[in-house]
């Protein structure tokens, strides 16, 4: 969709945004908790994906690749009362504005004339989603991330961290502009600004905190949850290519430029098949519950595992099938 509602805002101060970044947050720690040591300058990578895929999938549905748990849980905090009012009165127009002018005033605009690779990266992957693109900024911050800001009655815009554009290769950026999109396309704007607010700390405000610690909580992390293995789905679509995807996550488990050319894809899906098996006993699933019960992105491992399963679904195949040209 071109633009969301002002329950949709993501609300995104300073550099530690949770937005919707790649980085796993819980409600208690700092914000910062994924640091890299200092940037260097990485060798340029080139950034066209495949010209064959740039017509895109005709006439797809945010349902099309909307991950199971993410539609089950998409229905439960659909049912919670009063939820579309709380958002709105916690957010209004001196927070729209706020959130608008602090990112223009402070991040560099990306255009055809600014940046034109990164331009281009975000046109081509709203294309092939077939939804529009949103302006996108590029913030300096030493923290890897990416996340969304979608306001009421304004164009939604994608900002993305220095560090994680010298980081990831061009088609793993371009993932991450998809992944953002896939946010977009699937209206996942009510209850990601109440997770944003809550993650950023605002649970610490009274009364506004307090409401939200006691009642959406933990349901608002298990639907985030879900919500972030969607968006992975609509990074495969655009970079078609599971490694692609898998190296993003991997990298922002435990990468930095430095040692980025050495992180081996298969070593971290053999890694997630481990994690698998040992918390499969009731002990591990007991200790795993726990560990993520409160995490606004599910585990790394758990993300690559999967996307390279769905990248070997029928589903998966037959949404390719669309981008086939028609003899």
């Amino acid at each position: 969709m071109a633009c969301i509602s002002l329950s949709s805002m993501a609300f995104a101060p300073k550099e530690s945004t949770l937005g919707l970044n790649y980085l796993n947050r819980s409600s208690s720690i700092c914000l910062s908790q994924i640091q890299f040591g200092p940037i260097k300058k990485c060798r340029r990578v080139g950034f066209s994906v495949c010209r064959a895929t740039l017509n895109g999938f005709p006439n797809i549905d945010a349902d099309d690749f909307r991950h199971p748990l993410d539609k089950q849980n998409t229905l439960i905090m659909r049912a919670i009362p009063g939820l579309n009012e709380l958002v709105k009165g916690v957010l209004g127009t001196v927070a729209e504005t706020f959130m608008a002018l602090e990112n223009m005033g402070t991040s560099v605009l990306v255009s055809e004339k600014q940046l034109p690779e990164l331009h281009q990266l975000m046109v081509e992957a709203a294309k092939i989603l077939k939804t529009e693109a949103p302006d996108l900024y590029v913030r300096q911050s030493p923290v890897p991330n990416a996340y969304t800001l979608a306001i009421s009655g304004k164009k939604p815009f994608v900002v993305v961290h220095t560090s994680l554009v010298e980081l990831l290769t061009r088609k793993e950026l371009q993932a991450v502009l998809a992944h953002e999109l896939g946010h977009l396309k699937c209206d996942h704007g009510v209850w990601l600004t109440i997770a944003n607010i809550f993650i950023l700390g605002a649970y610490g405000v009274p009364g506004l905190g307090g409401l939200i610690a006691q009642v959406l909580e933990e349901q608002l992390f298990l639907w985030l949850r879900a919500a972030e293995l969607t968006c992975d789905r609509a990074a495969l679509l655009v970079a078609q290519d599971p490694k692609v995807v898998v190296s993003v996550i991997m990298k922002l488990a435990g990468g930095s430029p430095s040692i980025a050319d050495q992180l081996n894809v298969d070593a971290f899906l053999e890694q997630a098949s481990s994690y698998d098996k040992a918390s499969s006993s009731p002990s591990g699933r007991y200790i795993r519950n726990a560990q993520t019960r409160q995490l606004s992105h599910p585990l790394p491992v758990l993300r690559a595992r999967e996307i390279d399963e769905w990248s070997r679904s029928r589903e998966y195949r037959n949404l390719l099938v669309r981008t086939l040209p028609k003899e």
